[in-house]
């Protein structure tokens, strides 16, 4: 008979099964993680002088583009630093935010399951907490990594328990300077909006220096319909039966296959240039706290090299991933095979590559992120302002790199840096909590371990500002603090004399 939590099964993390009583564990995990984050609060209150634009507008203290996990982890941090007038806003529908139910299709983080960084220290906020609610403790100790819906699923009890405002299926279009504050211009079903903020996070993900991009090869030569990349939704129905052909060596490549396959695709054909696909990932070596912690404060040559390393030392597909991979007979994989040259039948994809002509009925690119800020739609009307790496740091010739001249050179605290000093100083009112910043500040950004080390920098960046901001009240504001502790008629009721003469009495 199978224990409860877990399904007796060669892979625990695919048969995961809830106890009777989770939805009361996790009612009162609710009840717990609340009462915590009230035990712990003090001092709770709001302390940011507020202010009204003179159109009569509500000005919001942090206007957060993206309500991911990034945006989420933020916006509670803020609000327990007494800044509570914050408004998140993510272009996905409600619990669909960021890449978890999107376009990630891994069955399991890569990151171990003792990832912690959300929780803000606070263990019942946890996603531990919340999986032992779910399926026993028992089977936390079973499995290795967390699956990735049940990531989600933790995320969509987190925003519950946090109680944050945030506002789904609106588009950040654009964001203008406004007298000292910012304006952000959105876009939804029922039209074109704008918000007005003192500060702006801008916690878009690993899309965020540029935008997912597939090969001029492929969408020149090939109709619209005939490929995609992997990183956003796709319709894995619609190609059941069809031969796939994939480019690219990392998990987003494995992950689409599979999926692909287990959508009833006929074969699926993956491609890359390497001979071999690589076997360490270096993201492990970067898992110490001194380097996450003080990464930032490393000079541009070590930054710049580090990034660059990254870069060119890519990350192997995750494990759990490949392994499923390779026992599957319907996924080619081709080491050395670099796609040269394609052309469309009229009904098929035909790709000439380093180990013959290739005929499939579908493509579908993991060929990463296309840099520039300019690629942005948040960024509209302020990324030609924005200092570049390529603006501040001049490599040796052979440590050049084009595409990481391309990123944001990063403030302290993750904010924008003029590339002209003294033309746009509102700039230091934006931060790039993102994964363009992590040639500047390290992989903190979007890695949820490094949460535990970024977001306190960022808060810290913004409460400072906020407070300096208002600098000018605070003198006026203790001088005519009058908030009695005793009674004033009290304070008088106290007997005259020496001690002699009330002994005498």
């Amino acid at each position: 008979m199978a224990e409860y939590g877990v399904v007796a099964s060669p892979d625990v993390h695919m048969n995961l099964q809830p106890l009777p009583d989770a939805e009361a564990a996790i009612a009162r995990l609710t009840t717990q993680a609340r009462h915590d984050l009230d035990a712990l609060a003090h001092p709770a209150a709001a302390w940011v002088k507020s202010l009204t634009h003179p159109s009569g507008e509500h000005v919001y203290d942090v206007v957060i583009v993206g309500a991911g996990q990034a945006g989420l982890t933020v916006g509670l941090a803020l609000k327990r630093e007494g800044v509570g007038n914050v408004l998140l806003l993510d272009r996905n529908p409600t619990g669909y935010e960021g890449p978890w139910d999107t376009f990630a299709r891994m069955e399991v983080l890569r990151t171990p399951k003792t990832l912690v960084g959300t929780e803000l220290n606070i263990p019942s906020l946890g996603v531990r907490a919340w999986f032992e609610a779910r399926y026993g403790a028992e089977a936390w100790e079973k499995i290795t990594w967390i699956p990735r819906r049940d990531w989600m699923r933790y995320l969509r009890w987190y925003r519950s328990v946090a109680e944050l405002n945030i506002r789904n299926d609106i588009e950040v279009t654009g964001i203008v300077p406004d007298g000292g504050l910012l304006m952000v211009k959105t876009a939804m079903t029922a039209g074109e909006g704008r918000v007005l903020g003192r500060r702006i996070v801008i916690c878009t993900g690993h899309e965020g220096g540029g935008l997912w991009a597939v090969p001029d090869m492929v969408s020149q030569g090939l109709p619209a319909h005939a490929y995609t990349h992997s990183n956003v939704p796709i319709d894995f129905a619609t190609l059941a039966g069809m031969r796939i052909g994939i480019l690219g060596h990392g998990g987003s490549a494995f992950d689409a296959g599979l999926a692909a396959l287990q959508a009833g695709a006929g074969t699926v054909d993956l491609c890359f240039r390497r001979a071999r696909l690589p076997v360490v990932n270096p993201h492990r070596w970067l898992e110490w706290s001194a380097f996450l912690a003080h990464y930032c404060d490393l000079d541009d040559h070590i930054r710049w090299n580090v990034g660059r390393h990254f870069d060119l030392h890519d990350q192997p597909p995750p494990r759990h991933t490949y392994d499923r991979a390779r026992a599957e007979p319907r996924l080619h994989i081709h080491g050395e095979c670099d796609w040269r040259e394609v052309s469309w039948t009229g009904s098929a994809v035909e790709m000439q590559t380093d180990h013959g002509t290739f005929t499939w009925d579908y493509v579908i690119c993991a060929t990463g992120v296309h840099y520039g800020l300019e690629l942005r739609p948040e960024l509209t009307g302020v990324a030609g302002d924005i200092a570049l790496w390529g603006d501040r740091y001049t490599p040796a010739p052979e440590e050049a790199h084009p595409e990481l001249s391309k990123l944001p050179y990063l403030g302290h605290d993750f904010e924008y840096l003029e590339k002209q000093p003294g033309t746009a100083p509102w700039l230091a009112q934006i931060y790039a909590f993102n994964f363009s910043g992590f040639v500047s500040m390290g992989p903190v950004a979007t890695s949820i371990t490094g949460h535990r080390f970024g977001v306190p920098r960022l808060v810290r960046g913004i409460t400072s500002s906020l407070f300096l901001e208002q600098a000018g009240d605070i003198l006026p504001s203790l001088y005519a603090f009058d908030e009695p502790e005793i009674d004033p008629v009290a304070a008088t009721m106290y007997r005259r004399g020496s001690s002699q003469d009330l002994a005498a009495e």
